[in-house]
């Protein structure tokens, strides 16, 4: 059987940086050549990074992508790499109307290309666009119609981007009909707690399906609200992995591989789907045989908490690097809130680039200064202390307020120093909100709700104390500090805005709270089947009111790194104004 040495460079591409995306792309091209690779392959969209959203309805943005692909060819031939075949994600058009779709020519394409001795040798665009989730695919572009193929020292590669696994029909079952050697398939496929698992038996399923050795090459990194997990798969036609890359790192996996030979080119329409076979022969005749060197391998999988703070750190670090800050703020009460989101802003950008406040007032604990000051010497952040108590009695003197008003006057005047600091300082502000809070409203707008990204705007209240203690264990084994003070962990959570507050005056016991909201917001189930699965009826009904009567809260506080299956923001679009009720 005809070898292939193949080369899948799962890289962090930055959304409109078509220079630092090819300068990676040529640096791992060249890294793969070194390794003595014959085909080499980089995500969905790596050029222009992933997703462009409302950048792919901008015909000069498109015709940038276009001409950084062309100039990238070139590029690759002028440094000797001409004659290795890359394929490359990219944003492209369409040359003709799509009237079944409504869209005119010059429509959008998600697009991939294989270059070879210094021209684009053939493109192809995505044949199933998503359109749930996180993703408008359908608003921006027109879906491939081909089913593209291109031949590689006598192997046929069928060519497929993300979705178009997902799917059933389309390219995989074109695939087998065309008689493909190998499937590869380039992703951008956003990170989810339990999707490696759910990826796994898709690709195993898919290359059964196929007939052949199936290639899952996925990006890693950060874009604004989303986390890449990298993950990439290799599976033999019998669904047998052989081999999967690391998690949330970028590299190369290099894979030998033996493949069928490929027959007379397929020609014509394949598959139900009605795909035209879009055939390049770019080296007809096999390789001489050669020694393996690359037979795969199985990189240590993390377990599922470390999978989730990994996540909540690259997601961190994305946005700080990405967005051209250098260094976070956080207001510090003590609490096991601040505590996880400054252990995971440490671990992002390093605690030399992370600062804390703390600001008690009159109704502060002893204990919120002292914990505070602990997770301070324990990660080693720069904190200050700026009692808020001479601002507020300003207030107080100036205005009559009670209750509630007065309890979140506290907290919007924390809200204020913050922001103030950040103008001044440069930093970017880290809103310690989780989303258990986030979901029922239990946040001040302009207090607490304040800064410019989330950490663990994604994560409920359970999953905060769970990954604490996960990140203090993982660091006692490693013989080092662990970063969350212990009393952070063990004392009631409490937003300390009056005597003796604790979070249950409120709410009920989180672990009770997160399980309804759990079926209420990432499941979309209603009060009656919360009802059904144990809660009791007059919490559930008091719970749905306060997440209905929060949406206007929610569209206010800042992006944060997704991990759920729907998170606020993207994923979950409620109106505002909205009279229906699950309680009726």
């Amino acid at each position: 059987m005809p070898q292939l040495r193949l080369a899948l460079n799962q890289i962090d591409s930055t959304v409109g940086d078509l220079a630092r995306n090819a300068e990676a792309i040529v640096h791992w091209t060249r890294h793969s050549a070194e390794q003595g690779a014959h085909l080499v392959a980089f995500p969905e969209m790596a050029l222009t990074g992933y997703p462009v959203e409302d950048l792919a309805l901008r015909s000069s943005f498109v015709d940038a992508s276009r001409r950084a692909l062309r100039a990238l060819a070139a590029r690759l031939a002028d440094e000797g790499l001409g004659e290795l075949p890359v394929v490359v994600g990219y944003l492209d058009r369409t040359e003709e109307a799509k009237p079944r779709y409504g869209q005119p020519a010059g429509a959008p394409r998600n697009a991939g290309a294989v270059l070879h001795r210094g021209g684009v040798a053939l493109t192809f665009s995505k044949h199933h666009l998503p359109n749930y989730g996180v993703f408008d695919e359908f608003r921006y572009f027109v879906p491939g119609e081909t089913l593209p193929v291109v031949r590689v020292h006598g192997v046929d590669v069928a060519l497929a981007i993300c979705e178009d696994l997902w799917q059933d029909g389309g390219r995989v079952p074109a695939a087998r009909t065309a008689g493909a050697g190998l499937l590869l398939s380039v992703n951008a496929s956003p990170y989810e707690q339990n999707k490696d698992d759910q990826r796994l038996d898709l690709v195993r399923k898919r290359a059964q399906e196929a007939g052949c050795t199936t290639a899952y090459l996925a990006t890693t990194g950060g874009q604004d609200e989303l986390v890449f997990d990298g993950d990439s798969l290799v599976v033999d036609k019998d669904g047998e992995v052989i081999a999967r890359a690391p998690q949330f790192a970028e590299g190369c996996v290099v894979l030998d591989l033996e493949l069928p030979a490929a027959g007379p080119v397929p020609q014509g329409v394949v598959g139900g789907d009605g795909l035209r076979v879009e055939h390049v022969t770019l080296s007809g005749e096999p390789l001489p045989a050669y020694e393996a060197e690359f037979g795969g391998g199985y990189a240590d999988r993390l377990d599922d908490a470390e999978e989730v703070y990994s996540a909540l750190v690259v997601g961190l670090r994305a946005y700080v690097t990405k967005n051209g800050f250098r260094s976070v703020l956080i207001g510090l009460s003590g609490g096991i809130d601040s505590a996880l989101t400054a252990a995971i802003a440490c671990d992002a950008v390093g605690a030399a680039n992370v600062y804390g406040v703390a600001m008690p007032s009159r109704y502060s604990s002893e204990h919120s200064l002292t914990d505070a000051e602990e997770l301070a010497r324990r990660t080693g952040l720069t904190l200050r202390t700026v009692p808020i108590a001479p601002m507020f009695d300003a207030y107080m003197e100036s205005l009559e307020l009670s209750g509630l008003a007065e309890e979140n006057l506290q907290s919007r005047l924390r809200g204020t120093m913050l922001m103030a600091l950040s103008n001044q300082e440069g930093h970017l502000v880290l809103a310690p909100g989780n989303k258990s809070e986030l979901a029922v409203g239990y946040s001040t707008l302009y207090g607490d709700s304040v800064g410019g990204y989330g950490p663990i705007k994604d994560v409920y209240k359970s999953s905060v104390f769970r990954l604490a203690r996960w990140r203090n264990q993982a660091a006692a084994e490693r013989g080092e500090t662990p970063p969350v003070p212990d009393n952070s962990i063990t004392k009631p959570p409490s937003a300390e805005l009056r005597p003796g507050q604790v979070d249950t005056d409120s709410l009920p016991d989180y672990p009770v709270l997160d399980g309804i909201l759990e079926l209420y917001v990432d499941r979309d189930q209603g009060a009656d089947a919360i009802v059904a699965a144990g809660y009791d009826a007059e919490l559930v009904t008091r719970t749905l009111r306060m997440v209905d009567t929060a949406e206007y809260k929610r569209r206010q506080y800042p992006p944060g790194t997704k991990i759920s299956p729907k998170g606020f923001g993207k994923d979950r679009r409620l109106p505002i104004t909205n009279h229906w009720r699950e309680d009726g």
